[in-house]
């Protein structure tokens, strides 16, 4: 199937057209799947051709050009497309195609991101709605409604459609307002509300899985969050004694760095390893074991046992000339914890354009106890955001993070110099993340 589908690709990228549903398919729709525990298991899954072409035209590119990406809706704009931008049907119809060159079902992943004040703790909010002018209400009504019509055609209902619900809004709710959109956000309970539309409204799509984002071992892997984190994901998601609840799993690290294995430091070694400047009280170090860990967690706030977690490991590599091969013998915590880690960024907040980043674990169906699926959720080369005050192209602003000269408190960015603005192709980014790629390619 790999060879077909990658003769089928090429033949696209040539012709530089997407070639209708029709011109392949007749008929009817093909059967409805049968609904499972894991879509990821027993599938094929989605390459998006234009990610595809884009991968391909990069030196070395074709060594993961054929691997499966996540398609992002996140403008109102992006769900019919633009002229850079194909549509969500485009990318089904895609789908559909590629389905009927094999037997298994396919599996898509769609990523759902236009929140009202999305990201809030961060400097720039480029989502489409806002709390102070109805934004949960529009957010339903122009956002989620659209986007579950057109899933729900039976043109599509042998695919198995994995919608990502809204990377990384859990520390707008678990942290201190840093901004006064995250005020809104916290005394509105416009997360929450618009959180529990778009599940429960996806959900009840037989062929949809639904997994929530849970951020990362960052964030909610602190003492502080990690149980409260749980209970909220509860509380959103309904789910009560472990009776069927609108949510499927759950996906961590999304679009982030964070490794997916700190093979040579934990935080139950002999040094005070939670004091050092890097882990910072954080009871983890990496995103599987707290993927696992808060798996369980998840499970005892009310969740059935056959949730799985998703990890996004596109970005999260860290191989290279300067990964770490050992464990450091320096008997001060704060360099025993720097020469230890394989994560070499500033700080485990940093997010946009990581200089120094891999390729990280490929994608693949059940990896480990729990983990339903690691996935590139965020297709590799597809910048965060842009490195200059310009807009960009659909009037996206830049964050100051984004920006390698910038410091936030004592700590610098860590973001690539000369980057696009956000969503847009950024080949040195990808060069970057080849040659880091951990496992190597």
């Amino acid at each position: 199937m790999a060879v077909r589908l990658r003769t089928r690709l090429m033949a696209m990228v040539a012709a530089t057209i997407l070639l209708p549903v029709a011109a392949v398919l007749t008929g009817t729709p093909a059967a409805a799947d049968t609904r499972v525990d894991n879509p990821y298991v027993a599938a094929e899954r989605y390459v998006d051709p234009w990610w595809y072409a884009a991968a391909l035209a990069e030196p070395g590119g074709a060594a993961v050009a054929v691997q499966p990406t996540g398609v992002w809706l996140d403008s109102v704009s992006h769900i019919e497309g633009t002229a850079s931008f194909p549509g969500l049907r485009a990318h089904l119809d895609e789908a559909v195609v590629q389905d009927s060159y094999g037997s298994a079902p396919l599996t898509i992943q769609i990523v759902l991101n236009d929140l009202p004040d999305r990201n809030c703790t961060r400097a720039v909010s480029n989502g489409d709605f806002s709390v102070a002018a109805d934004g949960p209400n529009r957010y339903q009504a122009e956002y989620v409604d659209p986007i579950a019509e057109i899933l729900a055609d039976p043109a599509y209902q042998r695919l198995r459609i994995v919608a990502i619900v809204e990377p990384d809004f859990l520390p707008g709710l678990l942290l201190p307002a840093a901004t006064s959109r995250c005020a809104a956000v916290q005394a509105s309970g416009a997360y929450p509300t618009a959180l529990r539309y778009a599940v429960t409204r996806l959900h009840a799509i037989p062929n949809v899985y639904v997994y929530l984002d849970a951020s990362h071992h960052g964030v909610v892997g602190h003492p502080d969050n990690f149980g409260r984190a749980a209970d909220l994901l509860a509380s959103i998601a309904g789910a009560t004694g472990g009776q069927p609840s609108p949510v499927d799993g759950f996906a961590v690290n999304v679009a982030g760095y964070g490794a997916l294995v700190e093979p040579y430091f934990n935080t139950s070694m002999g040094l005070p390893v939670k004091t050092s400047r890097w882990v910072a009280g954080n009871d983890y170090v990496d995103e599987l074991s707290f993927a696992q860990a808060f798996r369980l967690r998840l499970i005892a706030a009310g969740f059935g046992p056959g949730i799985g977690m998703v990890i996004d490991t596109s970005r999260s590599g860290w191989g290279g000339p300067y990964r770490p091969v050992r464990t450091s013998t320096s008997t001060d915590v704060n360099r025993f914890v720097d020469e230890s880690r394989t994560d070499r960024r500033h700080s485990v907040g940093n997010w946009c354009n990581q200089a120094g980043a891999g390729l990280g674990a490929r994608p693949a169906a059940m990896p480990a106890s729990g983990i339903d699926a690691y996935a590139w959720i965020k297709p590799p080369g597809v910048s965060d955001g842009s490195s200059v005050n310009v807009p960009g192209p659909d009037g996206l602003q830049p964050d100051p993070m984004c920006d390698p000269t910038y410091i936030q408190g004592t700590v610098p960015s860590g973001a690539l110099p000369y980057a696009p603005a956000a969503g847009q192709w950024f080949g040195p980014q990808f060069q970057e993340l080849l040659a880091n790629a951990y496992p190597p390619l």
